[in-house]
């Protein structure tokens, strides 16, 4: 099942895609306050008030009111090695803010102050059952579902502090909806590819994680409880833009897809923000 999260004629609503038709259900008017999106209990949960075509809707990132965006930083041996960092005791953890996050075919916003705007392609665990001290044997069991996520990161001000390197508004991506656990029987099968204008950037599996799904879940529910709908994305494997030579920042007018086998492919246009 793929659970969205869209904005159509002035309203917003979740639903779940049937092939190219989304059956529509919660809508609620863009500007309501206290209004968002929600993780349905069940599939039988969406009732339907549409159908809508899925090209007529602009998505947006399936991220519930209120949650978390935990994202893993040096997950992946090739990638440490090729920023020279050491791969980390324990997972390395910080959070990216909603604002900072744009839906599919929505674009990216390039820095005014600065021309270091690298891609990170990931991929993204939505927590289904909330828990604290969850075991990394049953961690698992308290997801929801996958999707794919594009951490767009601002190198130079990412040496000064992370949180704003990588919490500039409108610079990364998640969707373009979130496909269901019961999908996705193995998740250490899952496939990241990255492309930059249609030439791949990035591979790998899911196999090749440091610190891999069920580690990263008993980790983070150690200080804090994870709570139905919070974010985790898994960290990036080698390839950004920052390492290759000379550097391959992001321009205007490019354009970055995340395909993850199974998910689904999350694409965004990269654009000038308005002044």
């Amino acid at each position: 099942m793929k659970i969205v999260h869209f904005e159509h004629r002035g309203q917003r609503g979740q639903g779940i895609v049937e092939g190219d038709m989304v059956r529509a259900h919660a809508l609620w008017p863009a500007d309501a306050p206290g209004a968002g999106f929600t993780l349905p209990a069940t599939a039988s949960a969406h009732t339907a008030q549409g159908p809508l075509p899925l090209a007529q809707v602009q998505l947006l990132p399936p991220v519930t009111a209120g949650a978390r965006i935990f994202c893993v930083g040096v997950n992946y041996q090739d990638h440490a090695a090729e920023v020279g960092r050491q791969v980390p005791g324990q997972p390395s953890v910080f959070l990216r803010t909603l604002e900072s996050l744009r839906g599919h075919l929505q674009p990216l916003a390039y820095p005014a102050v600065s021309p270091q705007f690298d891609f990170e392609g990931e991929i993204a665990v939505v927590v289904g059952q909330p828990g604290r001290d969850i075991a990394r044997a049953q961690a698992l069991q308290h997801v929801f579902g996958y999707s794919c996520f594009m951490d767009g990161s601002v190198r130079d001000y990412q040496k000064q502090s992370l949180a704003v390197g990588k919490n500039f508004a409108e610079s990364g991506a998640m969707g373009p909806w979130i496909v269901t656990a019961d999908e996705v029987p193995d998740p250490r099968a899952l496939t990241l590819t990255t492309l930059v204008n249609g030439q791949q950037m990035q591979h790998a599996s899911a196999r090749q994680l440091i610190y891999d799904i069920p580690a990263i879940m008993a980790y983070i529910s150690t200080w804090t409880p994870l709570k139905r709908g919070d974010v985790i994305a898994t960290g990036t494997p080698a390839g950004v833009g920052l390492s290759r030579t000379p550097p391959v920042w992001l321009q205007p007018g490019d354009r970055v897809d995340v395909c993850v086998d199974g998910i689904g492919t999350l694409s965004n246009p990269v654009e000038r923000r308005a002044s």
